[in-house]
């Protein structure tokens, strides 16, 4: 049984205009790795789908994967394709409820954004993770 220590929030860097549902991030991650690198996906209307079963190692950030599970959420740029929240209620409430699941699952997993870790040069997931979700816990 794989030790998660950490859960890594991702956004797919898609417009917020233009729909990028499951099949689209399996097929994409399909071409890009041979698999689904993210454990869970929560596209616009707050459905969240497991991608990945959790004891499989993903492949969502570089150094970490064997001890982390990935979520991602559909968007992370504004209709002109710049970095920007763009997560709606939807999808905050649906993330907020997987990650307090997760957090069940694995009690000793910090949440962190992709940006958050070290060597990272990206704006993933476009919000501060770690001030957004400081208050989850079992």
């Amino acid at each position: 049984m794989r030790k998660i220590d950490l859960i890594v929030i991702h956004c797919s860097a898609t417009r917020c205009n233009r729909d990028f549902p499951v099949t689209a991030l399996i097929r994409c991650h399909a071409d890009r790795f041979g698999f689904t690198g993210y454990h869970y996906y929560i596209t616009r209307d707050g459905t969240v789908y497991q991608t990945r079963h959790e004891q499989l190692v993903g492949a969502h950030a570089k150094g970490y994967n064997s001890r982390s599970l990935g979520v991602c959420y559909e968007g992370g740029l504004n209709a002109q394709g710049k970095p920007e929240d763009t997560r709606t209620k939807a999808q905050k409430w649906a993330m907020t409820n997987l990650l307090k699941y997760l957090i069940k699952k694995h009690p000793d997993a910090q949440i962190l954004g992709h940006r958050d870790l070290p060597n990272v040069h990206k704006d993933c997931p476009c919000f501060d993770v770690k001030a957004e979700y400081a208050g989850i816990t079992i």
